[in-house]
């Protein structure tokens, strides 16, 4: 839709939300799904971006109040991250049917949402929960699988790639790996918390 250049002129997470909520410009709006557009700190240091809302996101129009939300609650809770100081939102903001892999034109088309969420919030720290978070904020070739748990940095951000919490639930073998990569975010967001206090 052609209101999409004005997002750059969107100065609050509020009003993009308003914009978001509108948004028609592929199936999943077209469709009439809920928006999740996202929840936390609206100047959080850290940041979580997963992949779409499932039946219990979309329900309660919150990202990651599912079974695999209520299991990143207790990995953050676990590390000493509190989840209201965070911010989280997903790539996709419309739930797929069936809870299916997003199509690239759906990712495509809510990029832009997630974009500028990132650029009003100016977070310090970007968690990419999974492989679609990972191929848009790293690469598009990029595999979770490979570079889980590498630091990049863009614009001054560090990105660190993780699985998602839905593929331990399924692979409790990534629970390991995973808990490493926690304890390496939570040392990052450490520092930077330090560094905000006088």
């Amino acid at each position: 839709m052609e209101w999409f250049i004005e997002l750059d002129q969107v100065n609050d997470l509020e009003q993009l939300k308003q914009y978001c909520v509108q948004c028609r410009d592929c199936d999943l709006g077209k469709n009439g799904s809920h928006v999740v557009f996202g929840e936390g700190n609206p100047a959080a240091k850290l940041m979580f971006v997963g992949e779409a809302p499932g039946a219990e996101e979309e329900r309660l129009q919150r990202p990651f109040v599912g079974a695999a939300g209520q299991l990143l609650d207790k990995i953050l809770g676990a590390v000493g991250i509190v989840r209201e100081e965070v911010y989280i939102t997903n790539i996709v903001k419309c739930r797929p049917p069936q809870n299916r892999f997003p199509k690239k034109e759906e990712s495509d088309r809510c990029f832009v949402y997630l974009a500028r969420q990132i650029e009003l919030i100016q977070p310090k720290l970007i968690v990419c929960l999974g492989a679609l978070a990972t191929r848009y904020l790293v690469h598009q070739e990029a595999s979770v699988t490979a570079v889980r748990g590498e630091v990049f940095v863009k614009g001054g951000i560090r990105i660190i790639p993780t699985y998602h919490p839905a593929a331990l639930l399924r692979d409790p073998s990534k629970k390991k790996p995973v808990w490493r990569d926690f304890q390496l975010i939570n040392s990052f967001y450490q520092e930077v918390i330090a560094k905000k206090k006088p």
